[in-house]
């Protein structure tokens, strides 16, 4: 990259069991492998797997720091640091995006990984903000796991039922908890309210 020009931001979006954080994973590591710094944070709510580590759900891992405040990243950035991974960024408030700005500011390629849509079929926090300023956009899709066909849905079940569209957002969990589905697999209770 040029000195004093622009970073980028590319998003990686997509329902549960997609690939995102698998994805996420891959561009760090050639980041890595081409000698850029690489620095890597995931929400603290996201206990699934090693706190300090991006875990795809095969296995695939990299190092990572767990934060709940956006700001802390940051504190942390220096001028050497040339890539920044943020996973789970759907769970992280609306200042993200400020950060998430500034870094682009700064030259830096930020990498950010995350649900597009919430159980409900809702936007999921600042995700469509930053699809909306990203330079690059990559919506994966997953199995659906009735039927085979692609899936764009995360179909949260509570006692191998759907939930109820009443129920909390933020449930952290992942084959227990949820199902990748195909639009005509999913159900809920209730059509979305915008």
């Amino acid at each position: 990259m040029k000195k004093n020009s622009k970073g980028s931001l590319e998003v990686i979006c997509g329902s549960m069991f997609s690939g995102k954080s698998e994805e996420l994973i891959r561009r760090l590591k050639r980041a890595q492998l081409a000698k850029q710094n690489v620095l890597v944070f995931k929400h603290s709510l996201d206990e699934r797997t090693l706190l300090d580590y991006v875990v795809s759900h095969n296995g695939n891992k990299i190092k990572a720091i767990p934060i709940d405040n956006p700001s802390f990243i940051s504190s942390l950035m220096t001028p050497e640091i040339d890539v920044i991974g943020i996973d789970e960024v759907q769970f992280f408030s609306r200042e993200i995006v400020n950060i998430v700005c500034t870094l682009i500011d700064q030259s830096k390629r930020v990498i950010v990984a995350g649900l597009d849509l919430d159980f409900r079929q809702h936007p999921f926090g600042s995700v469509p903000l930053l699809l909306a300023i990203a330079d690059n956009v990559t919506k994966l899709k997953a199995i659906c796991m009735l039927c085979g066909s692609d899936a764009h849905f995360s179909q949260r079940l509570v006692d191998d039922h759907p939930a109820k569209y009443d129920d909390p957002t933020i449930l952290v969990g992942a084959q227990e908890s949820y199902q990748a589905r195909c639009r005509n697999c999913y159900k809920i209770d209730k059509h979305p309210i915008f």
